[in-house]
């Protein structure tokens, strides 16, 4: 397995068709996500040169990151390539000196408490959810 920062080796269509299955990413464009991808460092995986996993970064490449879309084609779940990919973006040489990282899942608590994740209880931390515009 291979992971690879290059959107150029992204399937785009893939991608945006996988995380239009999701819960999160139900709503969202083809457009929407293509300005997401090209403001976020990504990380696509790759066996044989094929596309299998993809997630992204966002914010500041400083000191604020919060990881997003992370997913994994169905036939190759469970083979350590959700960890691979959080693992590059955590180890990402543009990412380094990010001190506050952050994420939001439902399900996937456990992939994420390996590297430290913890859920956020210390009532500082504030969200501001708007309507989606087209």
């Amino acid at each position: 397995m291979e992971i690879s920062g290059d959107l150029d080796r992204l399937d785009f269509e893939a991608t945006s068709r996988m995380l239009g299955e999701t819960y999160w990413g139900v709503q969202r464009t083809n457009e929407l996500n293509r300005r997401a991808f090209a403001n976020s460092v990504c990380a696509i995986a790759m066996i044989d040169g094929r596309q299998v996993g993809f997630a992204r970064a966002s914010g500041d490449r400083t000191l604020f990151a919060r990881i997003s879309d992370v997913i994994v084609w169905p036939d190759h779940r469970g083979m350590g390539i959700g960890k691979a990919l959080v693992e590059a973006l955590l180890g990402h040489p543009e990412l380094r000196t990010v001190r506050t990282w952050m994420l939001n899942t439902a399900d996937a608590h456990g992939l994420y408490e390996r590297y430290g994740f913890r859920h956020c209880t210390d009532g500082n931390e504030m969200r501001l959810d708007r309507p989606a515009i087209g």
